[in-house]
């Protein structure tokens, strides 16, 4: 096969490759929106609007309060919030004083906030209230020192805020009692920023901007380290791969996206947030898309052209009996990342939208996106697409000879400017994913077609995705096996309608009397919703190789 096959597929106008140097941090790419779109809405939530220049003047107040707590350049910060708008105010603080943003989803236990805080070595967060209980349990032996509380009214002004808060806390009781002596909230520190100094540190295109957590082989999730320049370059790679249809958005009308992916996940964080940043865009925040009706009623109040989503929501959406009191006609794109997008869910959207969903790929490690469909193509393809502008991939085997042609297997190999830096203080973890030419090893098994479409066939490890988000079976393993009455366990992935995979438990018991419910409430206390198990099965022994390796294919099989 020649260099790049795939360069044939791009549509008019896609360029091969794209100049990241363009900026030399995101700071600068958010600056620059700020100043030119000052007076665009830059997101949409609950009703209200919030402009390119408050999100300066708030994010620069905050800047200069999270700089005068005394933190140092190079400090991780975490960030543990729903789409709400104090999420990108933050984001866009701790870049611009030349801190690093620590993404943590809202909706871990205690157990896997408290490894995320060690490891990362975060010294302040920024929280939505309604998890503060989840922090005050999970802080230990961290080395967080300073806390600021959001709640979901915060941006919403003085009226509709304190409704929307007393509602939160009192009606529906999202928010348990905690205790986090200390902390504070999020308007106050905005209140004292405002009045203090902000000192603008020089960024580097090298310098690192986010520490995203991925799950492990090991069981332990690690943190990707995401340069500036990473992130900067899939920006500006999704920006010309859409470009062939979001240039059909009438002059004058601001593209708008729809958020309903979560903020923290790196496919929202670039595609969404700082996509939106460089092509003056808005972004309309979903802060809870399993409610679908309310997700819908949203949508109703707006005229889109983006929506990145995973293949379950698509299919929620497109089933769902008030699907048609959204216009969905002026929408331009759907971009089906996370998790592999099913034929029929995108037949469906097709029929429904008129807009195919493009499917792409992508990891946290990669900023995230590696390759993806065309998005003029008007029929599912089945596959990943191709590389994205500046990106190769190939196919290698176990002793990384290359592979890359049709009728062989390989495991897909990526290089690219969107690539990151390593693992956060993990360099043997680093050194087993990079092969010697610089390129990344994904853990996919894929094939690729004459045309320099790549499809993935299997995976090298037993990671399981439920609706867009890795699980590492060793992990929930790891949890269950300290469950009282478990001999051992044993975790698999099995195909499931709703979320792609779901979770298979199977457990040899040491107590005969210990029960489905036991095991499921222990689960819930330790693990997040989505690395649960959907099935529990108790065996009383599980199938081995001679040397004692627990045989996962014959429990998926079984």
């Amino acid at each position: 096969m020649s260099d790049r096959p795939w360069l044939g597929a791009y549509p008019a106008g896609v360029p091969a490759d794209i100049d990241p140097s363009q900026y030399p941090s995101l700071v600068a790419l958010m600056q620059e929106a700020f100043d030119r779109y000052a007076d665009r809405v830059a997101y949409s939530f609950m009703g209200k609007e919030l402009t390119y220049g408050q999100v300066d003047r708030q994010s620069r107040a905050f800047a200069a309060y999270l700089q005068g707590l005394g933190l140092v350049r190079g400090d991780r910060v975490a960030l543990m919030m729903p789409n709400v708008p104090q999420y990108p105010v933050a984001v866009a603080a701790v870049l611009r004083a030349g801190f690093v943003v620590v993404n943590v989803n809202p909706l871990y236990t205690a157990r896997e906030l408290e490894h995320q805080l060690k490891d990362s070595g975060a010294k302040a967060i920024v929280i939505i209230e309604n998890f503060a209980r989840t922090l005050q349990d999970g802080m230990q032996g961290s080395a967080i020192e300073h806390i600021v509380l959001c709640a979901m009214g915060d941006e919403l002004g003085l009226l509709k805020g304190a409704l929307v808060n007393y509602v939160v806390r009192s009606v529906k009781k999202l928010v348990p009692p905690f205790e986090l002596p200390g902390a504070v909230r999020f308007n106050r520190a905005l209140a004292r920023g405002r009045g203090a100094p902000f000192t603008a540190p020089a960024i580097h295109p090298d310098d690192m901007a986010l520490l995203q957590y991925t799950g492990g082989t090991t069981g332990v999730s690690k943190g990707a380290v995401l340069l500036h320049r990473n992130i900067i370059a899939n920006v500006l790679q999704a920006e010309a791969w859409n470009e062939p249809v979001m240039k059909q958005v009438p002059a004058g009308e601001q593209p708008t996206s729809i958020c309903a992916l979560p903020l923290y996940h790196i496919f929202a964080f670039t595609v969404n947030m700082m996509l939106s940043m460089r092509t003056g865009g808005k972004s309309v925040l979903i802060p809870n898309p399993r409610d679908l009706k309310a997700t819908l009623k949203e949508l109703s109040r707006h005229r889109f052209h983006s929506f990145p989503a995973v293949n379950t929501l698509f299919n929620g959406l497109a089933n769902h009996p008030d699907f048609n009191t959204v216009d969905w006609s002026h929408l331009k794109v759907s971009v089906g990342g996370g998790m592999a997008v099913q034929s029929a869910v995108a037949q469906l959207w097709l029929q429904k939208t008129g807009c195919p969903i493009c499917e792409g790929y992508g990891l946290s490690e990669t900023s995230p996106t590696v390759s993806c469909n065309p998005v003029t193509s008007k029929e599912f393809s089945g596959t990943i697409g191709v590389p994205l502008p500046s990106t190769y991939i190939k196919l290698v085997d176990e002793a990384g000879n290359d592979m890359t042609r049709p009728g062989l297997t390989g495991e897909i190999a990526v290089k690219g400017p969107q690539v990151m830096a390593g693992y956060w203080q993990r360099p043997d973890e680093t050194d087993k994913v990079f092969t010697e030419d610089g390129y990344m090893r994904t853990g996919d098994i894929g094939t690729v077609d004459e045309r320099g479409y790549f499809k993935i066939v299997d995976r090298k490890k037993d990671m399981v995705i439920v609706s867009g988000f890795n699980v590492y079976p060793n992990e929930v393993e790891d949890v269950v096996s300290n469950c009282p009455g478990v001999l051992e366990c044993a975790v698999v992935g099995v195909p499931d309608e709703k979320s792609g995979e779901a979770i298979k438990l199977v457990i040899v018991r040491k107590d005969p009397s210990l029960t489905e419910q036991a095991v499921r409430d222990y689960c819930a206390a330790n693990l997040t919703g989505y690395k649960r198990p959907r099935i529990i099965v108790f065996r009383d022994e599980l199938p081995k190789t001679p040397v004692g390796k627990i045989l996962r294919r014959e429990l998926r099989d079984a």
